[in-house]
């Protein structure tokens, strides 16, 4: 049976990059522009060019490089702000307008001081105003997460007819449950007159750690965009993590989901952004961690050397990874132990492994971590 494709879009340039401390600068983006283009991401969302001088040159020279994805630029729904934006596209080969406007009650009540009626009126203003220049519109209804979904399904319809292509229902404050958010987008799908003719997208923040989840629950209920970012950096606790959607829509073939990622690249265009971005990536990070493919556990250990598949559900050189680390620590067993030796050199008896393994377990418990190095030493000892 023939895939679904989940259309992936990146906003690691826009959303991502709006964290304290993590400012780039137009190089920067390029580099991470043509890598992110070579990754096979179906939309680059470059920035947001009305808001400074810096972020529209970006877009510019984001959209004369890139050759295979959409280049999107972000906007209010303001008319200023759709003229900026369709100037900062004029080169790029397939330009995207992503403009919008609050639509829960917090957000028209505090935000615009405003009502539904006249909220609905700027929606379609915008979306109408966009559409004379650039054909690919997509709308934004900034915390549809806590909207109510009778009136949110009213503004995706009004939109639509305006002449929206994609849809974006963000989770704006992260507050959905997986179920919940998953339902949101059932209902759309199954009471918003023409939404066949249209892409829905799931946008979801990680403020409850649930980012991750509630887009796969999007995409299962009929979404087929995720907006995500490198890393799942993103304002306050984060995006949805590219990495992780890509992964879990491959590893679960019976969703008959599928990205058009080349997954060997995750792990060197994680490692670019850290890098570029001052933004560390956690160790226990899904996917990309450092420790996604160590094993310290001398159970696990011995599972894995044996047949990795006993512990690891992904390969790693599936996402760019070499290979799976076994780390030596004082919870390491013997088969560890012969493993490492043997990596760096040392075929040892089993009553050389005894004598062994009872000097590194002295050293192990002095340590976090035992090298090569001092493995060599122990083995030249006995």
């Amino acid at each position: 049976m023939q895939k679904d494709q989940v259309k992936i879009f990146d906003t690691t340039l826009r959303d991502g990059e709006q964290v304290p401390g993590c400012k780039l600068d137009t190089k920067n983006k390029l580099i991470i522009a043509e890598k992110l283009d070579e990754l096979g991401v179906d939309v680059i969302e470059a920035g947001f060019p009305i808001s400074s001088p810096g972020d529209f040159k970006s877009v510019v020279e984001i959209s004369k490089i890139v050759k295979k994805s959409s280049v999107c630029g972000l906007t209010r729904a303001v008319k200023k702000d759709i003229d900026v934006a369709v100037n900062s596209l004029k080169y790029a080969k397939y330009p995207r307008i992503h403009t919008g406007i609050g639509t829960s009650e917090t957000h028209i009540k505090y935000k615009f001081n405003s009502n539904k009626e006249k909220i609905i009126e700027r929606a379609v203003d915008a979306v109408t105003y966009a559409k004379k220049f650039i054909n690919d519109i997509e709308f934004y209804a900034e915390d549809a997460g806590r909207t109510d979904n009778d009136f949110l399904a009213l503004v995706c319809e009004k939109v639509i007819k305006a002449g929206a292509t994609v849809l974006n229902i963000p989770d704006t404050t992260g507050y959905c449950l997986p179920s919940e958010y998953g339902e949101k987008i059932k209902y759309l799908m199954e009471n918003v007159n023409s939404i066949e003719k249209v892409t829905i997208s799931c946008h979801c923040h990680n403020d409850l750690g649930l980012a991750t989840a509630n887009s796969i629950s999007g995409v299962i209920n009929g979404a087929r965009q995720i907006e995500c970012t490198i890393n799942g950096i993103g304002e306050r606790a984060g995006n949805t993590s590219l990495e992780e959607v890509v992964m879990i829509l491959r590893q679960h073939p019976y969703l008959n989901l599928d990205t058009n990622i080349n997954s060997k690249y995750l792990y060197p265009i994680s490692q670019l952004v850290s890098e570029s971005m001052g933004m560390i990536v956690q160790p226990n990070k899904a996917i990309v961690g450092a420790n996604a493919f160590a094993h310290s556990s001398g159970i696990h250990q011995d599972g894995v050397i044996k047949k990795r598949e006993t512990y690891e559900i992904i390969d790693p050189k599936d996402v760019g990874v070499d290979k799976s680390s076994i780390i030596l620590t004082a919870r390491s067993g013997r088969a560890a132990i012969a493993y490492r030796a043997k990596n760096i050199g040392y075929e040892i008896t089993k009553l050389e492994l005894d004598k062994v393994y009872d000097e590194f377990l002295k050293l192990a418990d002095q340590k976090k971590e035992i090298t090569d190095e001092d493995l060599s030493l122990i083995i030249k000892k006995i």
